[in-house]
This record gives C-alpha cells, structure tokens and sequence, in this order.
C-alpha cells in the first residue's frame, strides 16, 4: 500500500516562492494504477519525485508499506529507489553507449542479479516485450515505440514494488502510446506493482479507475 499524505512541497527561486504541491492525500492498493493529470506545472513531477524518493517534501508523508520514506537517511533512500522503484521517463533515457540487453542488465547488476538468473531475466523481459533478438542492438537503432518498450523493462527488470512514469507516451503515436499503457498495465495488475503514471492524455486516463487531477500544485479531484 502507498499512502500520501498531506504531502507539500515549496521552492524558491528567481519566481519568488513557488508552491509545487500543497496538502496531496492520497493511496494506491498493491497491483492497482493511478493517473496523476494536470498540465505542464501543475505539480505532477515534483509529486513523482518525492513518491520515489528523488526529493524530500517539506511536510506531509510518502508511506510505503507502513514506513515514511521521507523520515529515511540519504543512503536509505538510494537503497529504496534502488530495490523498490522503477522510473519510466518520457524519453526512456537509454544509456545510448549501452546495447539493448547491457541496459536491461543495469539495474539486475545493482540489485546483485548475476549469471544465469540475470541471463534469463533479460531473455523473458525481451519476449514479454516482443523484441527478441535485439540483444546487441543500440539505442540510436531503435524506433521510438522500440526504445520506450526497452525503457519499461528496464524499470521492470528488477521486479519493483513501486513503478513511476513520468509522461511516457509523450514521444509517441497514439497507437503506440496506447499498446504500451495496455501492457504497463497488465504486467503491474500480474505483478502486485503499483503504477504512478503523470500524464495530460486524455485517452491514457480511460484506462485507470482513479485519476487524481492536479492544478497548481492542488488536487481538484479525489478518487
């Protein structure tokens, strides 16, 4: 279970003082997804970023199973978003120097997924995703549906308890954005993942039962 609560975060800047997000609550069940909609500055990335422990609110909690990652040292954290979390950014941020299969295997080195175990881990995330034999292929040689279907299971590969995906149809057709939801979906209702998705598409938002509507860093609208 996530739970978020009464979470606020503020920034200052050249701006002035800038309220990011003020007073956000809400929860996610293990294998369920929520959308976070809003346009560009409503808040959704900064609420992305303190859920997966990339920034620390200035009040309020992010519980995750019964612990509030915000009260966790800096080392804590790195450990959290190293075993727990899986990011899926909106432009997949492949490690372009890196073949397809030496990206999958990123993150099974750093949670100690070696050998064989690593070996047939990349194997069924590549035939999950239908793109087998791509092992030794490049970034740069992949379409853009390809690189964000890479991009997923790199967030995956390690089995997350917490999958975050910041606007990741955004680079996408329609008919991609939609095939690669179905399947973000499908594997995180198979798997027990919860699903933070940010996004202002409104097709993308038929697909969940809870989305969670954002405007100047408020929630207009609560499940």
């Amino acid at each position: 279970m996530l739970e978020i609560q009464a979470l606020s975060k503020h920034f200052v800047s050249g701006r002035g003082h800038i309220s990011a997000l003020t007073d956000i609550s809400f929860s996610v069940e293990q294998g369920k997804g929520v959308i976070l909609a809003g346009r560009s500055g409503s808040g959704k990335t900064t609420l992305l970023n303190c859920i997966g422990a990339l920034e620390v609110p200035d009040s309020g909690a992010v519980v995750y199973n019964g612990v509030n990652i915000c009260t966790l040292s800096p080392r804590q954290r790195t450990l959290f978003r190293r075993c727990e979390v899986g990011f899926v950014f909106q432009a997949g941020n492949l490690l372009p120097w890196l073949t397809v299969a030496e990206n999958l295997q990123f993150p099974l080195e750093l949670n100690d997924i070696r050998g064989t175990a690593q070996q047939r881990r990349i194997e069924e995330l590549l035939a999950t995703f239908s793109l087998a034999g791509y092992e030794q292929a490049l970034p740069a040689e992949l379409s853009g549906g390809e690189s964000q279907r890479i991009a997923f299971a790199r967030a995956i590969a390690h089995q997350p308890a917490l999958l975050l995906a910041d606007e990741p149809t955004a680079s996408l057709d329609s008919s991609n954005g939609r095939q690669l939801m179905e399947l973000m979906f499908s594997l995180c209702r198979t798997q027990g993942t919860i699903l933070v998705i940010a996004t202002h598409d409104q097709e993308l938002m038929a697909m969940t039962d809870t989305v969670m509507a954002l405007k100047d860093g408020r929630m207009e609208k609560k499940p």
